[in-house]
C-alpha cells in the first residue's frame, strides 16, 4: 500500500516549503540568484541541504518558484497603485511610476529581477513577468483610444514598446548597483519623473508636468 501523508505532515512540509521561499527571497535581495545557491537557501531557513530537495529537484526549479512568488509581489503592488488612479493615461503612468520606484529602492533585488543572468528558465519566467506588465498597460491604452483620450494606435505594441523601454532605461543603474553600492543613481526624485514623462510622451498624450 502507497504510502500517504497525514495532515499532520503536510502542514509541516508546507510551513517548511513556504520558510524556503521566505529565506530564497531574503538571500536573492542580498545576494542575487548567484547567491542563492540550495546550500544558502537551506542554511538561510535552518534545515539540511538534503531536506530542501524535498521541496525543489534543483536551483532552476526553486529559481522559478523563487521568482514567481517576487514577481507576483511586484504586480500587486502595481495594480493597487493603478486602482487609486482616476483616468486611464493616470492609470498608465501609475504602473511606470510604481514599477520604477520600488526597483530603484530595491536595486540589488530588482537587478535580479531583470538584468542579472540566470537559467534559462528563469529568463522564460522574465518573458511572462513583461507579459503581464504589458497587458496591464495595454488594457489602458485601449480604453484611452476608446474615449478618444489618446491617438489611434496597437495597444499592445505601444505597451509592450514602453515596458522594453522603462526596463533598458533602469537596466544601467540596477547593473551598476551590485558593484558601485546602493547609493549611485538613487535620485528617485529625476529618474521616475523623468520615466513618467516619456511614457506619457510616447502615448502621444499630455504631459502634465510641462503646464
Amino acid at each position: 500500500m502507497a504510502y500517504r501523508r497525514t495532515p499532520a505532515v503536510q502542514a509541516r512540509l508546507d510551513a517548511q516549503r513556504e520558510a524556503v521561499l521566505q529565506s530564497a527571497v531574503l538571500l536573492l535581495a542580498e545576494r542575487g540568484y548567484g547567491g542563492c545557491t540550495m546550500a544558502a537557501v537551506a542554511d538561510r531557513a535552518g534545515i539540511a541541504t538534503g531536506s530542501l530537495y524535498q521541496h525543489f529537484a534543483n536551483k532552476a526549479e526553486l529559481s522559478v518558484q523563487l521568482f514567481r512568488r517576487v514577481v507576483t509581489r511586484e504586480i500587486d503592488a502595481v495594480s493597487a497603485a493603478v486602482a487609486r488612479r482616476g483616468t486611464p493615461q493616470q492609470r498608465i503612468a501609475a504602473v511606470v511610476e510604481t514599477f520604477a520606484t520600488r526597483a530603484l529602492r530595491a536595486r540589488r533585488l530588482a537587478y535580479a529581477l531583470l538584468v542579472e543572468p540566470a537559467d534559462a528558465v528563469v529568463d522564460g519566467e522574465r518573458l511572462v513577468f513583461r507579459r503581464a506588465f504589458r497587458d496591464v498597460i495595454a488594457t489602458e491604452i485601449a480604453i484611452a483610444v476608446a474615449s478618444g483620450e489618446l491617438p489611434e494606435q496597437d495597444p499592445v505594441l505601444t505597451a509592450a514598446a514602453l515596458v522594453g523601454a522603462v526596463g533598458e532605461a533602469l537596466a544601467g543603474p540596477l547593473a551598476a548597483a551590485p558593484h558601485l553600492g546602493d547609493n549611485r543613481h538613487s535620485d528617485h526624485t529625476t529618474v521616475v519623473p523623468a520615466l513618467v514623462s516619456f511614457t506619457l510622451r510616447a502615448l502621444g498624450g499630455r504631459d502634465d508636468s510641462d503646464a
